[in-house]
């Protein structure tokens, strides 16, 4: 987001799973007009959404279920999703939830970052059946390819991806 933040003034953004809000708050403080979500069934993590901004809107949304919040939401540009993809029973449910975004929002683009905690774990076959295409985003094109990345020790001995998934064109692309 850091590194894109010049194009984020104007944009509307969702942040799925939002937590603590971290990457809404910054899209936020870029310019972005920004919508935070975490599940309907974790009010704490709602909570916590409501406490970084106060101008900032919070919905409930779980993954995987069509609720009249996420049908009457307006468009996105981004959708945003910070460490999702941890628990691989979730991971058609998040890509249902992304697919219903970006087909209601042809143009938007779902902007992930992900822990990878087993090579066994994938969403490749998901992304198939969804009809979803994901652009691998190396972590050294911004400089965040480092031990001890501002301060942290993520990444560390950690392996961190970043994708962006957008609808596949008509020639499965």
């Amino acid at each position: 987001l850091w590194v894109r933040r010049r194009s984020l003034p104007g944009k509307r953004v969702l942040e799925v799973g939002a937590g603590v809000s971290l990457p809404g708050v910054l899209a936020a403080k870029c310019g972005a007009e920004v919508t935070l979500s975490d599940s309907e069934e974790l009010p704490r993590c709602l909570r916590n959404c409501r406490r970084g901004l106060p101008d900032v809107p919070v919905m409930g949304l779980t993954w995987g279920r069509l609720s009249p919040e996420l049908l009457s939401l307006a468009p996105v540009d981004i959708i945003l999703g910070s460490d999702v993809f941890f628990d691989p029973k979730d991971f058609e449910d998040i890509l249902t939830t992304v697919y219903f975004l970006l087909e209601k929002n042809p143009h938007a683009q779902f902007w992930t970052t992900y822990q990878v905690r087993s090579a066994d774990w994938s969403i490749e076959a998901l992304l198939c059946k969804w009809k979803l295409k994901s652009v691998n985003i190396p972590l050294h094109s911004f400089s965040a390819d480092k031990e001890h990345l501002a301060g942290s020790t993520l990444p560390g001995r950690h392996t961190i991806e970043m994708m962006i998934i957008s609808l596949a064109g008509s020639d499965g692309t």
